[in-house]
């Protein structure tokens, strides 16, 4: 269970999880933190005050929770939704106190189904053309995962001034509801109640053949540029999600298998095509999977919430009838220009994110060193003078200036196309 300093004012910064603390915990010694009983003085919750802190369990994986109780599985039923056989054995469990909250990120693979159970969260959603105002970057690293340089709760638009042309979609997820958060859309997500409890599901699509060949090309590079980086930096690279920094022989093998998978999801959709009789259960979820992108493809501008408490007088008659999966689907409209170009409230006041409720971040601190600059434009690098003024203006570029540049999503998408093609031939 990871957890974080609650106090003082919201850091320009997000809150990512090298800069948290980890304990080991069983739920119930969790809630009695999250309550405020004295016997968690002595318990691993002991250093952290829950009044200054809060703690998430992310990542849990409902087939290992629930091993021995397999039942459990069908409670959640993703089939409801148009993904038949899909339960809450493919399914992750998130547990988290007041405050808790993911950066804003997007997911490399898939599109994302999230059952709200306990408590409410509030999602700050941003569409894919909005990649360039929210500076993605890959440090920390971690596989699938894409990060926002941006605090979006509390940006700083000196330091990142194209975040003012973000359109932010920002609702209040509540019980009994889910949100279908389509492909590559980002989000920032934070427990706004006591305690929250959510189940989430990643859907595959066809498009991750490819999208696992970018990743592959990204680790790669990542790996090799930091770990050539002297150890004394203290530039905590990796997210705790992954295991290890990974050898460059053993990403080169991921690679080609990367691109080995893309070929042959390649030949076999031909082959699909070709004999379209031959289909199965696989070629049933295949289909599902793709009404599923048409289905949210309509309103391409638009996330969707899907409420089991819908209320009949909510929407005329004609907006229903546009809407798959019937009464129950909500659109996440969003926001109005005025309130998009700081990257907070909502379209109405229950989604508002007020200034003050953003204390739930610590602080990470980043120092850079100047660049020695030759007045002589013309000089080579290696030719450069050490006694040379520096220009207090330009800030030295550091490898993860670099990197950022290097494996910018859409850099890294045309890298794999040209790598695709080259295997290809």
């Amino acid at each position: 269970m990871a957890g974080a300093d609650s106090s003082g004012p919201a850091a320009p910064v997000p809150q990512f999880e090298t800069s948290c603390s980890y304990v080991k915990a069983t739920l119930e010694e969790f809630l009695a933190w999250s309550s405020g009983q004295p016997s968690c003085l002595s318990g691993p919750f002991s250093c952290f005050e829950h009044s200054k802190h809060w703690a998430y369990a992310d990542y849990k994986y409902i087939a290992r929770i629930f091993e021995d109780k397999e039942e459990v599985f069908q409670d959640v039923r993703w089939s409801d939704f148009g993904f038949p056989g899909r339960s809450g054995k493919e399914s992750t469990l998130w547990v988290g106190s007041e405050g808790a909250n993911t950066p804003c990120h997007l997911d490399s693979y898939g599109c994302n189904l999230v059952l709200q159970i306990q408590g409410r969260k509030r999602w700050h959603l941003f569409p894919p053309g909005d990649t360039s105002f929210l500076y993605p970057t890959r440090i920390p690293y971690e596989e699938s995962s894409v990060f926002s340089k941006v605090n979006v709760a509390n940006p700083d638009l000196k330091r990142f001034p194209k975040f003012r042309n973000a359109t932010a979609h920002v609702v209040t997820l509540s019980p009994g509801q889910v949100l279908l958060v389509p492909k590559h859309w980002w989000h920032y997500v934070e427990s706004i109640d006591p305690i929250t409890v959510s189940i989430n599901s990643w859907i595959e699509l066809d498009a991750d053949h490819e999208a696992r060949v970018e990743e592959a090309i990204t680790r790669t590079l990542v790996c090799a540029l930091k770990s050539a980086e002297s150890s004394s930096d203290g530039d905590p690279w990796l997210n705790p999600t992954e295991v290890e920094a990974t050898s460059h022989e053993i990403n080169l093998q991921y690679l080609n298998q990367a691109v080995s998978a893309y070929f042959k999801c390649q030949k076999a959709n031909v082959s699909e095509q070709a004999h379209p009789s031959s289909s199965g259960a696989e070629q049933e979820t295949r289909a599902s999977c793709k009404r599923r992108k048409r289905q949210a493809s309509c309103e391409p501008e638009d996330c969707q919430l899907l409420n089991h408490e819908f209320s009949s007088s909510t929407f005329k008659a004609e907006k229903l009838q546009k809407m798959p999966f019937g009464p129950h689907l909500i659109q996440v409209l969003p926001q109005s220009q005025e309130t998009s170009s700081v990257g907070a409230g909502a379209s109405d006041d229950r989604d508002l994110l007020h200034e003050n409720e953003g204390g739930h971040f610590g602080k990470l601190h980043c120092t850079r060193k100047q660049l020695v600059m030759s007045n002589d434009c013309r000089t080579p690098a290696n030719q450069m003078d050490s006694d040379s003024s520096p220009n207090a203006s330009q800030a030295a570029l550091s490898t993860n200036d670099l990197l950022d540049c290097l494996v910018n999503p859409h850099v890294i998408r045309l890298v794999a196309q040209l790598l695709l093609e080259r295997a290809r031939v």
